[in-house]
């Protein structure tokens, strides 16, 4: 960073002088790890262009199309592009899939049956998820009011996948066993690709027909490979996280074998009608372009994360990931002990943002979660978590996550004014 850099920063944004030369210093700690994160996202960029080429892309794929959307050629080669990038059979991608959460619910209301049996594997599911299932809450309409039964099998020490836990746990009712691959709100590293592959093959060694489910929320093109490439029949995600790149203004995804996609898009939509219809409301062009550049928008908000990390564990916190771990999702979860520490976190990035940064967030009850939520979230997208944001549960030991960033360098801001709010604050470790 050179020295008309710092003044401006200094000057327009009250950042000290320390605190750039803490960022400065953490960030050369990183070298090495930079380095090998942009060969991955240069072997993405390549693979997504190599795909875009082979679907032959064009004008008319960007076009609206109205009503019923019968024959809309844009709709249908976003989502067998999506397939192929992701390498699945088949793809469903719609601006009316609201968010994550239903992508994933869109899966499990699309699959499961009475008397079917739902095994998450790596311990407690997301926090909505959670409500989906039945587990938390008395939302209408969730798994258990239609009669589907649940286990979980939680993981061992070391983030380790209980294979022969899960293994003795399946049984003749078990319909999907599902991995997350992110955190979530918890204090864990994010599942690796290998340890995928080995949970799948797992699975399919006890009962061959059980359908292996990833939510790959916050993790697509962290790696070379997607969990459909590792074994996994199926998975979902959310445009307004990595794969859309900042650019689609809202959707979902669901990939994997063709037969299971098309039993969910008969969720999404009705029976009998699947995947023939939906309207794209004229959102093809930004979701393709979005999709283009996904990889090095992921990549440099990884960048941001792993820059969170060497900052505050120099400092004394206790982070996950480390900052040379492999990462395997967007997320940078630090823990700050105390709701004031969250809260001036949360503000710092926050007053960062390019959008509504003069808004100070406050915990509130967000739709779907058990605990107050606290959200930084200043973005183009309402919501969008590619772009900077930072949020938490209130609830102990108030950890706090942070991710995205468009650019890398509007997340390296985030964590400087995240830094800068606290030391404000007197919060700093």
């Amino acid at each position: 960073m050179n020295l008309l850099t710092y003044d401006y920063l200094n000057q327009k944004f009250g950042i000290d002088a320390d605190i750039l030369r803490r960022t400065e210093e953490a960030e050369s700690k990183l070298a090495c790890v930079f380095s090998d994160l942009d060969d991955i996202q240069t072997f993405n960029q390549y693979k997504v262009l190599h795909h875009f080429q082979e679907a032959r892309i064009n004008d008319q794929h960007f076009a609206w199309n109205t009503g019923y959307g019968y024959d809309d050629v844009g709709r249908a080669a976003l989502e067998q592009l999506y397939a192929d990038v992701f390498g699945a059979e088949a793809g469903l991608v719609r601006p009316t899939i609201v968010n994550g959460t239903h992508a994933l619910a869109s899966v499990y209301l699309g699959l499961l049956r009475p008397g079917d049996e739902l095994i998450y594997c790596n311990g407690d599911p997301y926090d909505t998820m959670q409500t989906v299932i039945g587990l938390k809450g008395d939302a209408y309409g969730n798994l258990q009011e239609f009669g589907v039964t649940y286990k979980q099998v939680d993981l061992l020490p070391g983030n380790e996948i209980d294979l022969e836990g899960i293994k003795a746990a399946i049984g003749p009712k078990t319909k999907i066993c599902a991995l997350q691959r992110s955190r979530g709100y918890t204090f864990r590293n994010a599942m690796t690709i290998p340890q995928i592959e080995a949970w799948a093959a797992a699975c399919k060694s006890v009962k061959p027909d059980v359908i292996c489910m990833v939510d790959n929320c916050y993790g697509e093109f962290t790696d070379v490979k997607e969990p459909v490439q590792a074994g996994a029949d199926i998975m979902a995600g959310s445009l307004i996280k990595n794969p859309g790149g900042g650019l689609a203004l809202s959707g979902g995804y669901v990939v994997g074998r063709k037969d299971l996609v098309d039993k969910v898009a008969t969720r999404v939509t009705s029976p009998g009608i699947g995947g023939e219809c939906g309207l794209t409301f004229g959102q093809t062009r930004s979701m393709f372009q979005g999709l283009f550049i996904a990889p090095r928008v992921t990549m440099g908000a990884v960048k941001g994360a792993a820059l969170c990390a060497q900052v505050f564990a120099d400092l004394g916190y206790e982070v996950c990931p480390g900052p040379s771990d492999p990462r395997n999702d967007i997320v940078e979860a630090v823990k700050l002990g105390s709701p004031e520490a969250v809260c001036a976190f949360c503000e710092g990035v926050q007053a960062a943002a390019p959008i509504d940064s003069y808004v100070t967030p406050v915990p509130w009850d967000m739709p779907g979660y058990t605990d107050q939520i606290i959200m930084a979230a200043g973005a183009f997208v309402g919501g969008s978590s590619i772009e900077l944001s930072a949020d938490a549960p209130m609830r102990e030991p108030y950890i706090v996550y942070f991710q995205g960033g468009i650019t890398y360098e509007h997340a390296k801001f985030g964590v400087i004014k995240a830094l800068q709010t606290l030391k404000d604050r007197g919060l700093v470790k």
